[in-house]
């Protein structure tokens, strides 16, 4: 079974040297370190990343910020009107770091309007609102709104290529649904395999949809809706939990997935679109 560090993804356009980070996980540092091209050693503490995007504010998702305190000036950073209330209220992950390098926070708007990361020239960018969970600390917890998680999709405007990057998905619903069956690539919540995984392990009283993750088997599952996907489209599946049997290469749950053309993430997996 191949280890893997928590989920979060780079992203570059035409400069190689300009990076923007899609969720800083926990494990940012061990994911700096691996990755040379993220160090190009400029300058004191220096790195390659130009610029944050997160979808939602989940401890997965952002405690690595934590880790990159240090940075010689405030860090631009996207996200939501929720996911801000998430992180300067319910979690002052923000407020923490105003203490140290800071924030520059640059607002994803909900209305369809593109944005773009500075320094990571020939990416347009988008955020989609889809279903699925606040973090436990959220204002929102009890009273979901639109922007608590969002998807991401990431355009080439060279090739007019796209990727739909969507780490937590607790339902299909028609905007993400068409956006997917758009993008060349989508890379999307891959958490749990069955509904009641947490709870046949002992681990959580909670199924897999209550804590907005769409299962992959079942009815109505994700498998199920990639199957539907046009035959071109590159289909990876992202933010996989321990739990699911999908991480061993010689399961049953492993085989369904190559039988279905359905990849499975891994540490170091470029994409080119």
């Amino acid at each position: 079974m191949r280890a893997r560090t928590q989920s979060s993804i780079v992203v570059a356009g035409s400069s190689p040297a300009a990076w923007a980070l899609v969720n800083a996980s926990p494990d940012i540092l061990t994911q700096l370190q691996a990755n040379s091209f993220l160090q190009p050693g400029r300058a004191p503490r220096d790195t390659a990343i130009t610029g944050i995007v997160l979808v939602d504010g989940q401890i997965d998702h952002t405690t690595g910020l934590f880790m990159l305190r240090e940075a010689t000036r405030p860090w631009p950073l996207w996200c939501t009107d929720s996911a801000y209330a998430d992180l300067t209220r319910g979690n002052p992950i923000l407020q923490v770091l105003s203490h140290y390098c800071g924030i520059d926070r640059r607002r994803i708007d909900l209305l369809g309007e593109d944005f773009q990361v500075e320094g990571v020239a020939g990416v347009r960018w988008r955020g989609l609102p889809v279903a699925s969970k606040p973090a436990p600390y959220s204002p929102n917890r009890g009273s979901p709104v639109a922007g608590d998680n969002v998807a991401l999709l990431i355009t080439n405007e060279a090739t007019d290529k796209t990727a739909l990057y969507a780490p937590g998905l607790g339902s299909m619903e028609d905007p993400i649904w068409e956006a997917m069956r758009r993008a060349d690539c989508v890379l999307v919540d891959g958490t749990f395999w069955t509904d009641d995984e947490m709870i046949r392990l002992g681990l959580s009283r909670k199924r897999a949809r209550e804590i907005g993750h769409l299962p992959q088997s079942g009815p109505g599952g994700m498998l199920e809706w990639l199957g539907q996907l046009p035959a071109a489209t590159r289909k990876i599946l992202i933010h996989i939990n321990n739990t699911n049997p999908i991480l061993d290469e010689t399961s049953p749950e492993r085989a369904e997935l190559r039988r279905r053309g359905v990849e499975v993430a891994w540490d170091g997996m470029e994409i080119v679109l």
